[in-house]
């Protein structure tokens, strides 16, 4: 059983509990981690020490006596191992390095077209991961190094999270039948970057590592989450039990094709109509706007036509916010989280967000959204990259 099929109870005191906790600021010594896992102190120091061997942990120095030997305080090493992270859109990818705690240490956002194929544009983007793992100024310059194959070596850096904008089988980290990536379908992300970087790789749906970051970065004490990606396409992650929840093969929260519109509806890329992607995605937008004759040509345009208060924009992002809010509404009645939390370029149209919210309260049980958090996610552009880090910490400290 790996840490991500483990119950929440089982995890209480877990390394990576004790590292979460060092990480946040809420332990510095074992006697603290002791007091918050309700573990032994032997349990607890047999633990640390485990993490220390592992470079996951390290001993700064001695704390405040509280009238006998003063502790050794414990910190997550800022100046050694860093993790890689890459969450890929449609037009944009976000690269980055974190260390160990999550923190991101160097970010950048690069243009991609992602109808150039899962070769050329994985590489590129591994590629930057290990320009920023070996920047001038990083102490981890000294830990990659690129041989002339073209391969990279990994000293410090510990592994690579990567978040696909399409269905992910986490297990094997195969693309299966992604509808707006052409030439992707049965692509082995796993295996292509395996033999790329000699480091771990771990490969998501972009929507589960945004929901992973959010809800580690801003709702950890919460339980059940329901995290939706509003973009060019959208999807939605769900925290179940504290843990990331995937379901049987990997599609848990795919709500993009879920239908909302009866015929005559627009199509959508999967081949049917009426589906949520069809009608209340970026694209979505893109497409009804050209339709009325409103010159627009990406998200952005649409984004700066709402913020100038056009009438037909506007009214098309209330009408996506109805319909995202519907098929919220029959996730929130089912599985009754505490927190729904939009992102994504779409997060920020106040007009949609405002019709979600009505829907999601005029079509729910009052019991289901008596204490229900509805929000925007808040951790910024950043959030996917950090859910990314996080898959691999998960990774590195089960592994060991």
């Amino acid at each position: 059983m790996t840490i991500d099929d483990a119950p929440r109870e089982a995890l209480r005191g877990g390394p990576r509990e004790l590292l979460r906790w060092v990480a946040t600021g809420a332990a510095v010594s074992r006697a603290d981690l002791s007091r918050l896992s309700g573990l032994s102190p032997s349990t607890v120091s047999q633990r640390v020490e485990a993490l220390i061997n592992q470079g996951l942990l390290e001993e700064t120095g001695a704390g405040r006596s509280r009238g006998g030997r003063r502790p050794r305080q414990l910190a997550v090493p800022t100046g050694g191992a860093v993790v890689g992270a890459i969450d890929l859109g449609a037009h944009h990818a976000r690269v980055g390095t974190l260390d160990l705690s999550g923190r991101v240490v160097q970010g950048r956002t690069l243009p991609v077209r992602i109808e150039d194929g899962p070769e050329q544009v994985l590489g590129a983007l591994l590629a930057e991961v290990a320009a920023l793992a070996a920047a001038p100024g990083d102490p981890t310059a000294s830990g990659v190094a690129s041989s002339a194959t073209g391969s990279t070596t990994a000293g410090a850096l510990r592994g690579i999270g990567i978040g696909i904008p399409g269905p992910v089988q986490h297990s094997t980290g195969r693309i299966v039948s992604p509808s707006r990536m052409p030439g992707w379908n049965g692509f082995d992300v796993a295996a292509f970057c395996a033999g790329r970087v000699d480091v771990p790789i771990i490969v998501d749906n972009d929507a589960n590592l945004m929901a992973l970051g959010a809800h580690r970065t801003a709702h950890s004490e919460l339980d059940h989450a329901v995290y939706i990606k509003a973009g060019t396409g959208i999807g939605s992650g769900v925290i179940s039990s504290g843990r990331l929840h995937r379901g049987a093969q990997g599609s848990a929260g795919d709500i993009s094709h879920c239908r909302v519109v009866a015929d005559p509806a627009p199509p959508c890329s999967c081949g049917n109509a009426g589906c949520l992607e069809a009608v209340a995605s970026g694209a979505a937008l893109v497409t009804a706007l050209r339709d009325q004759g409103v010159p627009v040509t990406d998200l952005t345009g649409v984004i700066r036509l709402i913020d100038d208060g056009d009438r037909h924009a506007t009214a098309l992002a209330r009408q996506a916010g109805r319909a995202i809010g519907e098929i919220l509404a029959v996730v929130v009645n089912f599985f009754n989280p505490q927190v729904v939390a939009i992102g994504g370029r779409l997060a920020d149209c106040e007009p949609l967000l405002a019709s979600m919210r009505a829907t999601l309260y005029e079509r729910c049980l009052p019991l289901a959204t008596q204490t229900l958090l509805i929000e925007r996610v808040a951790t910024g552009q950043d959030v996917g990259i950090t859910g990314a880090a996080h898959l691999v910490i998960d990774h590195v400290v089960a592994a060991n």
